[in-house]
């Protein structure tokens, strides 16, 4: 691990403080009129989820952790858990759905996410940008509708509720982006 001053830390930088590992969510340089400057940072906790406002001089130093990155195959899923397996040593991991979160909606056979660890203890998924979904549920074009400013809502694979453009109908497959769960285009 490498050390580097209070006042170096960025968001998305990992960082071992208080015992424990943290995310820098937002960072805010502040040069007081009076004292020394500092950094404030929004920091979460990694293993429980817990937040944490704290301040760093220049001259305090801090542990930045490098998280190690896997990618591993989706296999399948169940009523409180995913199954994912390691390409290389076809070693299984299983993941709790409360822990896989929102992208669990977008986990479809085959597909190949990566997995973060902090050692050898997993620490988040993280899934392709854009996913190819189905259409499986939607309302049929109304008469009049133009595609430039009106959506409908469409339900998808993964139970996944979206909106999409009029000329959408049910059994199409589209890509969605999965930062924000949003319509990009038809698939080919």
């Amino acid at each position: 691990m490498a050390k580097i001053n209070g006042n170096e830390i960025k968001p998305g930088n990992v960082i071992e403080h208080q015992g424990s590992v943290w995310r820098a969510m937002k960072t805010n340089s502040v040069k007081p009129g009076k004292g020394g400057a500092f950094n404030q940072v929004e920091l979460r906790n990694l293993l429980n989820g817990s937040k944490l406002n704290e301040r760093f001089r220049a001259s305090e130093t801090v542990e930045k952790v490098r998280l190690e990155q896997k990618d591993y195959q989706f296999l399948f899923g169940d009523d409180d858990s995913f199954t994912f397996m390691d390409t290389e040593t076809f070693e299984q991991i299983e993941l709790q759905r409360d822990f896989v979160g929102d992208n669990g909606a977008y986990l479809t056979d085959g597909m190949m996410v990566r997995i973060e660890f902090y050692e050898e203890t997993p620490l988040g998924v993280a899934v392709p940008d854009q996913v190819v979904l189905e259409v499986l549920e939607t309302e049929p074009v109304v008469k009049g509708q133009t595609s430039a400013n009106s959506f409908k809502p469409a339900q998808c694979t993964g139970d996944l509720r979206i909106m999409v453009p009029p000329f959408i109908n049910v059994g199409e497959k589209i890509i969605v982006q999965t930062s924000d769960s949003t319509y990009l285009k038809r698939s080919d």
